[in-house]
């Protein structure tokens, strides 16, 4: 199946059950009001789309996103209500990313800058470029990152190495992200599309649809509690797919020594 859905300053192309989400606000694909609407919009598309079972959001042209739409942040001077709204409907956005039971890949294919850099940390995995650029600059226009900067880049890399970035509005390629575990894999620009639709195919042609979910969902949920409730996420997961038809299949699979026959049920 192949299909293009359109939303604003984004769109959506499906082929074997994975949604290509391309951010298309040129000429840097920068995240503005209408971006982040759009993001919602396709992000509840692909959620509700049972057809697909991976995502795969890169930037239209040579960018990836070079970051939030400076010229709406003239219009919170001297107002923190509307400065917090901004970072609000953004981080919102980002979440449903996050929290979405299917797996999302970004493919940083260029500049990944402040809120870009956000929206790729909301994925589940990254893949980048080595060509590519990314780094959280919002110091030098006398910010922080607001849309989950400071929170996630913390948490995939560590504390010391987040604040470096942070503080310094250091900007680093694709190796140095790969090194510093910010993203997964960093390749040449002209293999990362076909790196992020193998990775995505993977799992949307050979695994299970709610062993995609249970994982996603074991994973995010222990991260932010302690090891023995996570323990316990994990254990009621695992013995709820005891109960499914995949499972069965799986095991019957495993037993017979040939490829499972997912029904995603």
């Amino acid at each position: 199946m192949s299909n293009e859905k359109e939303f604003s300053n984004c769109y959506v192309k499906v082929e074997n059950h994975v949604a290509y989400l391309f951010v298309n606000n040129p000429p840097a694909n920068v995240i503005s009001s209408e971006t982040v609407s759009g993001l919602s919009d396709c992000v509840d598309y692909v959620a509700g789309e049972p057809n697909i079972k991976a995502v795969v959001i890169t930037g239209e042209g040579k960018f990836f996103v070079a970051g939030a739409d400076i010229k709406e942040f003239v219009s919170a001077f001297d107002s923190e209500e509307q400065g917090k709204s901004l970072s609000v409907k953004a981080q919102a956005v980002l979440n449903k990313i996050e929290q979405l039971h299917k797996p999302v890949i970004a493919a940083i294919n260029g500049a990944c800058l402040g809120g870009g850099m956000e929206l790729a940390m909301s994925c589940h995995m990254r893949i980048a470029a080595d060509e590519a650029k990314l780094g959280q600059p919002e110091l030098n226009l006398g910010l922080i990152p607001g849309y989950g900067g400071t929170q996630r880049l913390a948490r995939l890399t560590n504390k010391s190495k987040a604040l470096e970035m942070i503080l310094t509005s250091k900007i680093i390629g694709g190796k140095e992200a790969e090194s510093i575990g910010l993203v997964n894999k960093s390749v040449p620009l002209a293999e990362l599309m076909d790196e992020a639709k193998q990775l995505a195919e993977t799992i949307a042609l050979k695994k299970s649809r709610p062993s995609i979910a249970a994982t996603i969902e074991a994973v995010n949920k222990g991260l932010e509690t302690t090891l023995e409730e996570g323990l316990a996420i994990e254990a009621n997961l695992w013995a709820e797919l005891f109960t499914t038809e995949d499972m069965k299949e799986g095991v019957n699979a495993f037993i017979e020594k040939r490829e499972a026959e997912f029904q995603d049920k």
